[in-house]
């Protein structure tokens, strides 16, 4: 099956986790592609990163080396829309995840929209959630969980501003862990 590589080592800050690669992702061969999703511009209106970036390989590069974010998804199965999966596809993927994230152990597994923590949630750990968006009680292993709204232009519930703010708090986390604060 052709999908999206993990970016993946063990000093990752972050691991950004998506539902599944979308196609136009697959075929440019690196994350959020589709030029209308709002994760590059989320990303460059945020804290998390002190330059300008582009959808692109390099980018996803330098997230990787320079800022210690690493990516993976929670089906690896590409689907234009989240809604085509299958069951089958999250008990058949969502184990893999859960054993990347105890091997790499980043500080924060990130989830990039509710219904992708809540579906890791029923069908890796076997728990009805309805997650909020933020830190969530929950770990997995030693990470920290962080949830924010998908950036997928699908999901026009959240703006572009809603979708900084939530990964400005995710810094904000990190920095307090960092110094012992948290």
């Amino acid at each position: 099956m052709n999908t999206l590589p993990d970016y993946l080592q063990s000093d990752l800050n972050f691991i950004s986790i998506g539902l599944n690669p979308n196609p136009l992702s697959v075929e440019a061969g690196y994350y959020f592609a589709n030029p209308r999703n709002r994760f590059w511009k989320a990303l460059n209106g945020s804290r998390l990163i002190d330059e300008k970036m582009t959808a692109s390989e390099a980018s996803m590069d330098s997230l990787f080396s320079k800022y210690k974010i690493g990516f993976t998804d929670l089906v690896k199965r590409p689907s234009t829309m989240g809604k085509d999966l299958r069951a089958a596809d999250y008990k058949e993927y969502g184990p893999e995840l859960k054993e990347k994230l105890l091997e790499y152990q980043p500080l924060i597994a990130w989830f990039h929209g509710q219904g992708t923590y809540n579906s890791y949630m029923k069908y890796v750990e076997g728990q009805n959630a309805s997650a909020q968006l933020g830190l969530q009680k929950q770990k997995i292993g030693r990470s920290h969980v962080f949830v924010t709204p998908n950036p997928s232009p699908a999901n026009a519930k959240f703006s572009l501003d809603d979708l900084i703010r939530c990964y400005d708090e995710m810094v904000s986390f990190r920095i307090r862990e960092a110094f012992g604060m948290g």
